[in-house]
C-alpha cells in the first residue's frame, strides 16, 4: 500500500521539475512512511511513497523494467502475482524482485492494456513506456484505490493518490464546481464522476487512460463492468457451498504479507465471516480490533467479544467517547473533498487501534453491496414487486395522493412511516431508489440554495446521474439495478473513500476480501431469493455461515458505525451550527441565510432532527475553507 504522484507533459517532452514531484509526495507522507522515490525523464516525472508489505527491501519504486524501457509507480496489492509470475516466467520473463510490482511491468510488456483483466487485486498505478512514449493510468475494478488528475493550463497533467497532492502543485486552479456541491448535498460525498474542484477529475473504477505526448487527453476506457443480466442455477446448498469456497479463497489470498496482519471485528455478519475464515486458514491466533462507544445504544463490543472468544483471537478493543467531535478538522484534512459520512470518525479510530498492532487489516466491506445486505435494498425490492402489480398511472394517482395525505411520522419505526412508502410507490423504481439513497432530499436542497446558485445548476439534480446509470444497467430487475448503483456510486464514492483515507491516515493497509471481483460476479448472478427473503438481506451468505456463526450474530439488525451527531449539534457543536448561517457558505452566495437559520433553529429547538443536513453544511464549509485558502468562488464556466 502506497501513494503515487506524477507529472506528464501532454504537449511534448519538456523537462520535469523533480522538486515539484517531490513536493507532491511530501503532501501525503502518511501513505508511505517506509520510503520515497522520484524519477524523471523528458516529458514525465513519477513519484512513489512506500508502505512496505511484501518483499520489504527488494521492491523500491519508481521501478524500472529489466531493460529500462518501462517505469512504474503502483499503489495497492496484486493478490495473484505469484501465479502471474510463474506464467510470465514460462513465457521468458525474468524477475529481479519477489514482489508484485515487477509483475505488473512484465504483464504490460506481454499483454499491453489487456494485462488489467489478469490482475486480481486493488490498485491504482502509473506506468510510463519510454519506447512508446505513453503513460498508462489504471484503477482497479471496484475502485478500492483512488487516482486524481488535473490538466493544467501549461499542458501538464498532474496526478496523485489524494487530492492534497495535486493541491501541492502551484498551477492547480481552485475554482469550485457548483454541480459537485449539488452532488455533495445529495449524497454526503462527491461521487467519482466529479470533483469538488472544477479542473480535477477522478479516474473511475474499472477504467484506464493511455496518454501520449502531443495528443489530446483521451476519455477513460472502461475495462471491467459488473453484470446482473444472468442468473445462476443450482440448489440452495450447492450455491451456498460455492459462496463459501469463493469467500475462503478471497480471504486466504489477502492474508499474504511480510508484516503483521489482523482484522477489523465489529461483531456483525461480514467482519465475523472474515475472521472465521482467517482463523480457519491460519495456524496462529488472528489479531482482531474493535471499538465501542460510551453510548450503550451504539455499542457492539459484546458481539465482537463473543466472536473473538469463539475463534480464540488476540483481541484488542477500545472505547470511544462521545466527545470525538473535537476531531472534525482532522477529518476535514483527511478527506480533502467534503465528506459527510460521520462513520468516518469511528473508522479512523479503529484504524488507529489496529495500527498499534498490525500493518495490514482485513475488513468486511463489500458484502452489503454484493449480496443486498442493506435494509433499503430489501424495502426497494418489495416496493418494486408492488409496482409490478399496478399500472404506472394508477400508482402515481393513488399512492401520490396517499403520500400527500398521510402524516410524516419521521420519528416512527420504518413500517409505520407509510408516507415515505406511498411517496416511493408513486415514483418509478430508479427515481424512488435514488430518492431513498439521498441524504438531503431535492425539495430540502432547493429550499436551502440561493436563487443565483439554483440558476448556476441549470436544472441539474444530484440524483440524475444515478437514475441514468440504473436505467442503463446490465440488469433484470429493480433490485439488480439498485445494487448496480450501489456498486458503481455509493461503494467507491463513500465506503471505499472512507476506508482508504482513514486507514492510510495512520499508514495502515486495509484489504477487502468480500470485494474480490470473482465474489462480486458470483453474487450478481444469484437469484433474487438468494439475496433477499422477507426483510432479510444477504440471505444466502447468512444461510451458508450458519455452521460457523451464532444465529443472533447472523440475524440481528445491522448497526454499522453510528456517531451521535444530532446530540453534538445540540450540544458542543451548537455554536458551530449557528455560525453556518453567517459564515463562508452564506457569504459565497450559494445558500439562503434565512433558510439555514431556520434549519438550525429547527434542530436546536428539538422540533425535528435536521442533523444530517447540518453536518453536511458544516463539513462543506470547513472543507472548502481548507481547499481554497482564500475567498471561496464558484466557477461560472
Amino acid at each position: 500500500m502506497c501513494g503515487i504522484a506524477g507529472i506528464f507533459d501532454t504537449r511534448g517532452l519538456r523537462p520535469i521539475d523533480t522538486a515539484l514531484v517531490d513536493r507532491m509526495l511530501a503532501a501525503a507522507p502518511h501513505r508511505g512512511p517506509d520510503g520515497r522515490g522520484t524519477w524523471t525523464a523528458p516529458g514525465i516525472g513519477l513519484g512513489h511513497l512506500r508502505l512496505s508489505i511484501i518483499d520489504l527491501a527488494g521492491s523500491p519504486q519508481p521501478m524500472p523494467s529489466n531493460d529500462g524501457s518501462v517505469m512504474l509507480v503502483f499503489n495497492g496489492e496484486i493478490y495473484n502475482f505469484r501465479e502471474l509470475r510463474r506464467e510470465l516466467q514460462a513465457m521468458g520473463a525474468h524477475f529481479r524482485t519477489d514482489g508484485d510490482s515487477e509483475v505488473i511491468i512484465a504483464a504490460w510488456q506481454r499483454w499491453g492494456t489487456e494485462c488489467l483483466s489478469r490482475l486480481h487485486g486493488m490498485f491504482a498505478f502509473a506506468l510510463y513506456d519510454l519506447r512508446q512514449k505513453t503513460l498508462f493510468l489504471a484503477r482497479d475494478r471496484l475502485g478500492v484505490k483512488p487516482l486524481f488528475s488535473a490538466l493544467l493550463d501549461d499542458g501538464s497533467l498532474i496526478f496523485g493518490s489524494e487530492l492534497k497532492q495535486l493541491l501541492a502543485h502551484p498551477g492547480l486552479g481552485r475554482a469550485i464546481d457548483p454541480l459537485a456541491i449539488e452532488d455533495f448535498m445529495t449524497w454526503g460525498y462527491v461521487p467519482d464522476a466529479r470533483s469538488i474542484l472544477k479542473c480535477v477529475t477522478k479516474l473511475p473504477a474499472g477504467h484506464y487512460q493511455l496518454l501520449r505526448h502531443g495528443a489530446p487527453v483521451p476519455e477513460p476506457v472502461q475495462w471491467w463492468d459488473i453484470s446482473f443480466a444472468d442468473r445462476a442455477t443450482g440448489s440452495v446448498e450447492s450455491l451456498a457451498e460455492e459462496l463459501v469456497d469463493t469467500m475462503q479463497a478471497a480471504v486466504k489470498s489477502r492474508m499474504a504479507a511480510d508484516v503483521p496482519l489482523g482484522a477489523f471485528l465489529s461483531g456483525g455478519v461480514d467482519s465475523s465471516t472474515v475472521v472465521a475464515m482467517m482463523a480457519g486458514a491460519s495456524s496462529d491466533p488472528v489479531t482482531t480490533c474493535s471499538i465501542g462507544f460510551d453510548v450503550a445504544a451504539l455499542d457492539e463490543t459484546a458481539y465482537a467479544d463473543r466472536i473473538a472468544e469463539q475463534f480464540q483471537t488476540t483481541h484488542y478493543r477500545r472505547m470511544v467517547g462521545s466527545d470525538d467531535f473535537a476531531h472534525v478538522d482532522t477529518l476535514v484534512a483527511m478527506f480533502d473533498e467534503p465528506f459527510a459520512d460521520a462513520s468516518a470518525l469511528p473508522t479512523w479510530r479503529v484504524c488507529q487501534l489496529a495500527r498499534e498492532h498490525v500493518t495490514v487489516a482485513l475488513s468486511g466491506d463489500g458484502a452489503d453491496e454484493a449480496l443486498a445486505g442493506y435494509r433499503r435494498l430489501a424495502f426497494h425490492h418489495h416496493e418494486d414487486q408492488v409496482r409490478g402489480l399496478l399500472p404506472s398511472g394508477l400508482r402515481r394517482g393513488v399512492f401520490g395522493a396517499l403520500g400527500r395525505a398521510y402524516p410524516a411520522l419521521g420519528w416512527a419505526p420504518r413500517p409505520l412511516r407509510a408516507r415515505g412508502t406511498f411517496q416511493s410507490l408513486a415514483l418509478d423504481s430508479d427515481v424512488a431508489y435514488a430518492r431513498t439513497l439521498s441524504v438531503t432530499r431535492a425539495e430540502t436542497r432547493g429550499g436551502l440554495y440561493s436563487d443565483a446558485f439554483l440558476r448556476s445548476l441549470g436544472g441539474y439534480a444530484g440524483e440524475d446521474p444515478m437514475i441514468d446509470l440504473m436505467r442503463q444497467a446490465p440488469a433484470r430487475s429493480g433490485l439488480d439495478r439498485a445494487q448496480y448503483a450501489d456498486l458503481k456510486c455509493y461503494l467507491p464514492g463513500d465506503i471505499l473513500t472512507k476506508v482508504d483515507r482513514a486507514s492510510m491516515a495512520v499508514s495502515l493497509e486495509a484489504r477487502e476480501p468480500l470485494l474480490d471481483h470473482r465474489l462480486i460476479e458470483f453474487a450478481a448472478r444469484l437469484p433474487e431469493t438468494m439475496r433477499v427473503r422477507g426483510t432479510t438481506g444477504k440471505w444466502l451468505m447468512k444461510h451458508a455461515m450458519r455452521p460457523s456463526l451464532p444465529e443472533d450474530i447472523l440475524f440481528r439488525p445491522k448497526m454499522g458505525f453510528v456517531t451521535p451527531i444530532a446530540a453534538w449539534l445540540r450540544g458542543p457543536l451548537a455554536a458551530a451550527a449557528r455560525a453556518i448561517a453567517s459564515g463562508d457558505l452564506v457569504q459565497s452566495g450559494w445558500f439562503a441565510p434565512e433558510a439555514i437559520t431556520a434549519l438550525v433553529d429547527t434542530h436546536l429547538s428539538g422540533r425535528a432532527d435536521t442533523s444530517r443536513t447540518l453536518w453536511q453544511l458544516l463539513m462543506l464549509e470547513r472543507s472548502l475553507a481548507r481547499l481554497t485558502r482564500s475567498e471561496i468562488k464558484v466557477s461560472s464556466g
